[in-house]
């Protein structure tokens, strides 16, 4: 068998398993590692549009059937000069396909966790041929000679954390934004105060919200959170919409969490609905037609506001480069104000493994609490 006809066959198997971004991420793995295992290199056709026939319609098992004639043109050539699954069994050619995974078009080194997601992926591969009985043994290395070469942390960068000014200015700017200000000032806000994912906050309705009274002594609001839509492009999901709708991410299917909303924010979100005239199933959040607020439009808000408040030090600076960097710094934050661990994973819809492996860095301003409690213990006699 073929490698290019192996790999189809193996997009095939998988497509229904996977979510539109796990497709996208497979198919650009499966094309770099196709064109390695190519005997010629094309000369008919451009390696761009080989690259685009491999990844957006050969690995697209809902797109392929529609191929146009000049990408059917492209497919049967490589399908003619694609070299048997046995060529796996040469150690260079081995060696040939994972540089390939780990070097981007410019030449440069991808980066580390992009490294580790395609060995994972054709690992997976690998394991699937051994099960078809194309191949006898997985090819790819093991063990310390594998983790070697991809070493990756989920550890939070410190400096990518807002201080409150930071935070209180960028979003300012956001609210006087003539375009859509007030209700990106919202969702952002919700990002910083709530420490959502933001495929999280663009899924919630109105109703998800849980407003006080407007007299109330206690002025905190909470945040039903229960669906992820994600953006992964249109020929990537089953539905043919921009945004795949999931249960949220490394929890049980249907499990939701709650989440406490300051003061501040039930202010913001009061005025928002108010402003907006949302009704109870209507998005909390909607672009200017109504629908799902764009990514697009959420890292170009956030993008204009960094740049035009942060010196130009500080904007080329991690400080705060994505729009994530909101929750990251509310986990900070929970965490620094003495709110425990355990509490904070519930909120943010993580275990407390991961929490404190991704934050245990940026804990800080409790050393000298912690000395008062040591002292306190007493020495030795």
């Amino acid at each position: 068998m073929s490698w290019y006809k192996f790999a189809v066959e193996y997009v095939d198997a998988r497509w229904s398993q996977l979510g539109g971004n796990s497709r996208k991420n497979m198919a650009k793995t499966l094309t770099a590692t196709t064109i390695v295992l190519l005997r010629a290199k094309p000369t008919q056709f451009a390696p761009a549009a080989v690259r685009t026939a491999l990844r957006e319609w050969a690995f697209n098992t809902n797109r392929r059937p529609d191929a146009p004639r000049d990408v059917v043109d492209i497919l049967r050539w490589v399908e003619r000069n694609s070299l048997p699954v046995s060529a796996w069994e040469d150690p260079e050619k081995v060696d040939q396909v994972l540089r390939s995974i780990d070097t981007r078009l410019d030449g440069k080194q991808t980066a580390a966790w992009s490294r580790k997601r395609n060995r994972r992926i054709l690992n997976v591969a690998m394991k699937y041929a051994i099960r078809r009985r194309v191949l006898r043994a997985n090819p790819l290395p093991k063990g310390k000679e594998s983790a070697a070469v991809v070493k990756t942390t989920n550890a939070v960068d410190k400096r990518s954390l807002l201080n409150p000014e930071q935070a209180a200015a960028i979003l300012d700017w956001i609210r006087r934004r003539p375009r859509g200000g007030k209700r990106l000032h919202a969702f952002f806000a919700t990002l910083y105060y709530c420490g959502p994912r933001p495929e999280e906050a663009v899924a919630m309705r109105v109703e998800d919200v849980i407003l006080p009274e407007p007299d109330a002594d206690d002025q905190w609001c909470e945040l039903l959170i229960h669906t992820a839509t994600p953006e992964v492009g249109k020929q990537w999901t089953d539905t043919g919409e921009i945004h795949e709708q999931r249960d949220l991410k490394g929890r049980a299917e249907g499990e939701t969490r709650t989440v406490p909303g300051h003061p501040a924010l039930t202010r913001i979100l009061r005025q928002h609905i108010e402003d907006e005239q949302l009704q109870p199933g209507d998005l909390l959040f909607q672009g200017e037609s109504g629908g799902i607020l764009a990514g697009s439009v959420i890292r170009r808000a956030w993008r204009g506001a960094r740049k035009a408040v942060l010196p130009p030090h500080v904007f080329e600076s991690p400080t705060g480069r994505r729009v994530y960097d909101n929750r990251n710094t509310r986990l900070t934050k929970w965490l620094n104000d003495g709110v425990p661990p355990a509490q904070v994973a519930e909120w943010a819809g993580n275990s407390v493994a991961v929490l404190l492996a991704t934050y245990a860095r940026c804990v800080d301003g409790q050393l000298p609490d912690l000395k008062r409690r040591l002292e306190a213990a007493g020495d030795l006699p």
